[in-house]
């Protein structure tokens, strides 16, 4: 029986689809050596996952299959007359107006574990993969549902976009969306506080109810927020509890919202960026694992991982929800 260097190390082949392969882009995947190596396997950095917390989850338990729709009846608006003794009291017809959340988003997952690498190695790739794919899934449903509540914004009547990303001018940008905010602490610049005030005013004008507030802004809008002028955000006026946890900034409330930070707000074409400012109530959300399954892989000696995740959106109150785009100089 031919003995090489590279067979006493089960040195993987070159091919594209082998584990580990050397070919394979991104990584050095000259590790998986069944000799001496850690004990420790170095996952992901995981984001943190927001759209649970700032979205109305009630008709998860409704759905079972990509497809599924669920039919949401909105309350009726009841009109108040004025009574006068003697005349008629006018009735108001009931309405049924009807809204529907579609599980029409589908994610997949597909990975192949060898027999050798189970065998061989200290540590279980299926739980480790499977993990990664998770995060992945879930990473990708808060994009996508961020993206859609973006999207469902009220422009008109109420107008509930400030600034806006077609403006490359800084200083042009004011409430009534002719530009995009330039904030800051200077004269002329906003105040991101004050960003923050007048998405809940406009909020209030439209009787949102302030249980329920939340507020979801980048990295780099925090950082502007929490600079020394502001004072806001600081471990120090936070009772010393501004660990984030799940997105979640701060353990109080600022201008009624609570605070949350997430990467998976979209890139914008002019702004520096944008953020968003809503109630629990204004988008609708379903997700569920239709299935995760494992089998042979017919062409190796190897498990078939894979699994499959579905997921709808729907923005049921636009007036609840409030965006900005914003500049940094």
């Amino acid at each position: 029986m031919a003995n090489n260097v590279s067979d006493q190390f089960f040195e993987p082949s070159t091919d594209t689809n082998a584990n580990f392969g050397n070919s394979v882009s991104g990584q050095t995947n000259s590790f998986f050596l069944p000799k001496v190596y850690s004990k420790q396997v170095l996952n992901f950095f995981r984001k943190s996952s927001v759209v649970e917390a700032i979205t109305n989850t009630d008709y998860a338990g409704e759905i079972s299959a990509f497809g599924d729709s669920v039919r949401i009846i909105k309350e009726p608006e009841i009109t108040v007359y004025q009574y006068e003794r003697g005349a008629d009291v006018t009735a108001t017809k009931l309405t049924d107006q009807e809204l529907t959340l579609v599980v029409d988003v589908a994610n997949a997952f597909k990975f192949i574990v060898d027999d050798i690498e189970t065998n061989m190695s200290h540590v279980n790739f299926r739980d480790v993969a499977t993990s990664s794919a998770a995060y992945a899934l879930r990473d990708a449903f808060d994009s996508g549902v961020i993206a859609e509540m973006f999207a469902g914004v009220s422009a008109s009547s109420p107008n509930h976009i400030l600034g806006s990303d077609n403006a490359t001018d800084l200083a042009a940008g004011t409430f009534d969306g002719t530009g995009n905010l330039d904030i800051g602490f200077g004269s002329s610049e906003h105040d991101p506080i004050d960003v923050l005030s007048h998405m809940a005013r406009l909020l209030d004008e439209q009787n949102v109810p302030e249980e329920g507030r939340w507020f979801l802004a980048n990295p780099e809008f925090y950082e502007v927020l929490v600079q020394s002028s502001s004072k806001l955000l600081s471990v120090d006026y936070n009772a010393g509890q501004g660990s984030i946890r799940n997105g979640l900034v701060s353990s109080g409330k600022l201008r009624g919202f609570d605070m949350y930070k997430s990467n998976n707000i979209a890139a914008t074409t002019n702004a520096a960026g944008k953020c968003l400012a809503g109630h629990m109530s204004s988008t609708a959300t379903a997700q569920t694992i239709t299935n995760t399954e494992v089998l042979r892989d017919p062409d190796s000696f190897g498990d078939i991982v894979r699994g499959l995740h579905v997921y709808g959106a729907q923005v049921l109150r636009s007036e609840a929800l409030v965006s900005a785009f914003y500049g940094i100089d």
